[in-house]
């Protein structure tokens, strides 16, 4: 099983049974895609969507504590401590306010605070938009509130942030809006389900935000491919728990969102086991890939709060920079 596939009642797409199995077999040997309708409807409906998800991104944001440098003097503007003058050095260094206080000689440090470029990638493939009756919200509209929130937060703590293939990294105020432009202007993104195949600059930082439903292989090659200069790397795997759990009995019908592809089986209860195993296997190829690059792999689900995820990177982030790596 190439990908982990979805499962509906087999009337919620009767619609679909007049589609030839051969003929979406056929189109995706051609390299041409057929989403399923409903999931084409919603990725249209983006530019009504994305004020609200902006606006939801800039709360999570406000909920999370910026990434405040990497804890050591240097150059910076954001105070971190006062110390007693050493002997020896020059006598402009001193903070006489604060010396003044208690007749001994402080100098005020500031925070080492070295700005460099954090790429995010955010998947807007057909699969990202299924959303079960189990969760708070879309893959898609999960990925992009996790995305704006963490460039808003990162770009609050001095760093510059980009999107993969779309916008050259910024450290705006506007950082926001200005991917939230370019996603919306990006005709081609529901056609892609991997980030761009270019090393990063050694010092860079990726955040790739994706269900990981594309084959593992091809995953793990475009990890390799991110990270092959010593690019930093987190992957953020958006699960809706309907995919984790499998909880469907009976008649089913399994369908790829992304080729159009169905499956109907009569007892979808006895593929469970295997359904969840197979999904265990495909993750363990994306998190081996990660260890290889010397990256972190989060599972965030979309029954859970999006503030948890963004949290988990940005910690991540701060971590990395802290040990210098």
């Amino acid at each position: 099983m190439a990908r982990p596939s979805r499962a509906s009642s087999a009337s919620s797409s009767k619609s679909w049974d007049r589609r030839s199995r051969a003929d979406a077999a056929y189109a995706r040997s051609r390299g041409y895609r057929q989403p399923v309708k409903p999931v084409v409807t919603a990725s249209l409906d983006l530019a009504a969507r994305l004020p609200r998800l902006i606006l939801e991104a800039r709360r999570v944001s406000a909920s999370v504590h910026g990434i405040h440098g990497r804890r050591r003097a240097g150059p910076g503007e954001t105070f971190w401590q006062y110390r007693p003058l050493v002997t020896g050095e020059s006598s402009s260094r001193i903070d006489w306010r604060r010396s003044a206080r208690d007749g001994h000689l402080f100098v005020r440090e500031r925070e080492w605070e070295a700005s460099h470029a954090i790429w995010l990638w955010i998947d807007r493939s057909a699969s990202m938009g299924f959303a079960s009756s189990l969760a708070l919200a879309s893959k898609v509209d999960r990925a992009l509130i996790a995305g704006f929130a963490l460039a808003e937060t990162l770009v609050d703590g001095g760093e510059r942030v980009g999107h993969l293939g779309l916008t050259r990294a910024l450290a705006s105020r506007r950082i926001v809006e200005t991917l939230a432009q370019a996603i919306l202007a990006d005709t081609k993104g529901a056609d892609l389900d991997l980030p761009p195949a270019a090393p990063l600059p050694r010092l860079a930082d990726a955040i790739i935000i994706t269900d990981g439903l594309s084959p593992a292989d091809s995953l793990a090659k475009r990890i390799a491919t991110l990270s092959s200069s010593g690019a930093r790397g987190h992957v953020l795997l958006i699960a809706d728990p309907i995919e984790e759990t499998f909880p469907f009995t009976g008649q089913a019908e399994l369908f790829d969102l992304e080729d159009g592809l169905s499956l109907r089986v009569g007892d979808a209860g006895s593929w469970g086991v295997e359904y969840r195993q197979r999904l265990e296997a495909h993750r363990d190829a994306i998190r081996e890939a990660c260890r290889k690059a010397g990256w972190t792999l989060t599972l965030h689900r979309t029954d859970r709060p999006a503030s948890e995820g963004v949290l988990r990177i940005a910690s991540l982030v701060a971590a990395a920079r802290g040990t210098g790596r």
